[in-house]
């Protein structure tokens, strides 16, 4: 069974699969690297993740921010 290759990037606006202690399970990608910083879209709190536990807590994709400039 492979696990789907999110197509994620700054900007991206995702879903994990748990939520955030808000109420809220919207989280913005401020800053995509090896260490990944997300934020909540609810309070704004900024959580610093890892990469490989990032991809593994996404369940969906909601916006796909494409900056082709």
């Amino acid at each position: 069974m492979s696990k789907p290759d999110f197509q994620i990037q700054k900007g991206s606006v995702l879903v994990l699969k748990k939520g955030h202690p808000c109420g809220e399970n919207l989280w913005e990608i401020t800053s995509f690297g090896v260490i990944c910083k997300i934020k909540c879209l609810g309070c704004g709190r900024i959580v610093i993740i890892d990469r490989t536990d990032l991809k593994k807590r996404i369940k969906k994709v909601v916006i796909n921010d494409e900056d082709n400039s």
